[in-house]
């Protein structure tokens, strides 16, 4: 059902509304707009700019997709030619489908300002053509709660907005941009039920960096995991890509390029190099990735002022959306041809590793030190300055650890903890109603190890051991885990013992461990099993 936003914008949508330069109009600002790029918006500024756009063009409309920890609704732009804003119509129209979104961490407040932006230009009909193979989904606050705290002193040394951002994590503390896994958030289960309700092609995660001092208005990424689809990687690396890079470079004159840092910048060590950031599927993209779907990480360069970040922001996701806009058929039936690829018997990365690319050219570039006239503290501006220089490419990932996808993982019904995980994030669950007597593989534990530091609230788990085949009896309402679904490498990442990213590292298996000399979870070779009809339907 369409929720309107006007019941949440109170007051805030006439502190949003400038005058026009037609006379007689009138169009919202953004905070930064109205600030002189001292500020950043507020939650509320953010509600009462999108219930200023309501109704200004038919292709626009709006709703909810969840709410923050301290329950505060998370809006959602649709703009397409669909009847209204809800899952159903934007999924029924057969249109390629592009999600953007911002504010993941709320200290990284440009991607938030932009996607506003790209809103109004929707509003007064600049993107209409769009909408021709296209629906657009904006949810330009994601971290909502995050965005509240606003302090004078986070991000040090981020060239604005001067007057303050939010904080990194949720109100829980939790990194939303780490929780793509576990599910722990409200936001991250709003985000993952987002994704499986209007099934986005591509989706755009807007972030600053933090980091060397390089001479790039903006960098992005791929997803990283080596098991990601190979059709998605290519598509994104060989034409995508490099296609945004080229036309903003001709339109603008600004360099985008792949995200990288190089060691020597605030304590990384390592060969002087162009490093990436990491694989796991619990950082955003990389889950999009293995979900079969197209995810592209834009980093705006933290140096750079808060106006030309929301800019070079505008620029590529403007840059992304024409791509797909022009090759809208390529892109659907590529994550359709990924979604239909047999994952039973793949080989899938559990564990990765940087791998030593090409020795590429890279731009560095110079800072300025200032201070802030609010707090003294020293923040730093970009320099328009560029140096070339040769290093070696750390821009991609290879597995060190690989195991064969099974035909299914056999889970005790009592493990509801996984079971619901499981559930949130779309996989889809058998049940068979009668006991069966099957050849399961066991894995038998060697050895196990729990991380000394805590990392999001976490002991980090490793286990030791091997696959042994047994025949075992499964009760009646064993939960039955196919393999052959849409997700199924995230099943495997998700299940298996030795995945650095699984619900066994995060601890949800450690009661059903302590003590034990098999891992709680068992896996199928083949499928169906004696006595579970419904299985056959995942062959």
């Amino acid at each position: 059902m369409r929720i309107s936003l006007v019941g949440l914008a109170f007051a805030a949508t006439v502190s949003v509304l400038a005058t026009s330069p037609v006379a007689g109009q009138e169009r919202p600002s953004t905070r930064p707009e109205r600030s002189g790029y001292l500020e950043t918006s507020r939650y509320d500024d953010v509600i009462g700019f999108l219930a200023a756009l309501e109704g200004r063009n038919p292709r626009l409309q709006f709703t909810t997709f969840g709410y923050s920890e301290e329950g505060r609704r998370l809006p959602l732009a649709v703009f397409g030619n669909v009847p209204d804003a809800s899952a159903e119509a934007v999924r029924s129209s057969g249109a390629t489908r592009v999600l953007v979104f911002a504010n993941i961490h709320a200290g990284e407040v440009a991607g938030k300002e932009a996607a506003q932006v790209l809103l109004r230009e929707m509003a007064r009909g600049a993107w209409d053509r769009w909408t021709d193979s296209l629906v657009i989904l904006v949810a330009p606050i994601y971290n909502a709660d995050g965005n509240e705290r606003i302090g004078l002193r986070n991000r040090p040394r981020q060239y604005g907005p001067l007057a303050g951002m939010g904080q990194r994590p949720n109100a829980r503390g939790l990194d939303l941009n780490r929780d793509n896994t576990k599910l722990e958030s409200s936001e991250a289960r709003a985000l993952s039920r987002l994704v499986q309700e209007y099934d986005p092609h591509v989706a755009l995660d807007l972030h600053t960096t933090n980091g060397s001092f390089h001479a790039y208005h903006l960098t992005y990424s791929p997803p990283l995991h080596p098991s990601t689809d190979e059709g998605i990687t290519a598509l994104l690396r060989e034409d995508w890509l490099p296609e945004v890079t080229r036309s903003v470079r001709e339109r603008y004159g600004w360099e985008f390029f792949y995200y990288g840092n190089v060691p020597g910048t605030f304590g990384m060590r390592g060969e002087r190099g162009w490093y990436t950031f990491d694989h796991r599927p619990r950082y955003t993209t990389n889950y999009l990735g293995i979900r079969n779907r197209f995810g592209i990480l834009s980093e705006v360069y933290s140096y750079a002022t808060f106006e030309d970040r929301i800019l070079a922001h505008e620029r590529f996701v403007q840059s992304v959306i024409e791509f797909a806009w022009a090759h809208a058929t390529r892109v659907r039936r590529t994550v359709e041809a990924a979604d239909a690829a047999a994952a039973p018997g793949m080989e899938i990365a559990l564990r990765a590793d940087l791998a030593r690319g090409d020795t590429i050219d890279v731009l560095m570039g110079a800072v300025d030190e200032e201070r802030n006239p609010y707090t003294g503290e020293l923040i730093y501006r970009r320099r328009d300055v560029q140096t070339v220089e040769r290093m070696p490419d750390y821009g991609a990932f290879v597995a060190t650890e690989v195991t064969r996808a099974p035909a299914a993982y056999v889970v005790p019904a009592d493990f509801g903890s996984v079971i619901e995980r499981l559930e949130a994030h779309g996989v889809k669950l058998v049940r068979p109603d009668s006991s069966s007597t099957l050849d399961v593989s066991v894995f038998h534990l060697d050895s196990t190890r729990v991380a000394e530091r805590e990392f999001q609230g976490h002991a980090l788990r490793e286990v030791w051991g091997e696959w042994r085949t047994e025949r075992r009896e499964l009760p009646e309402r064993t939960v039955i885990v196919p393999v052959h679904q849409p997700l199924g490498r995230l099943i495997v990442l998700l299940l298996e013992p030795r995945s650095d990213d699984g619900f066994l590292a995060w601890n949800l298996l450690d009661d059903a461990l302590e003590g034990a000399d098999t891992y709680p979870i068992g896996r199928l070779e083949g499928l169906p099993p004696e006595g579970c009809r419904e299985c056959a339907d995942f062959q």
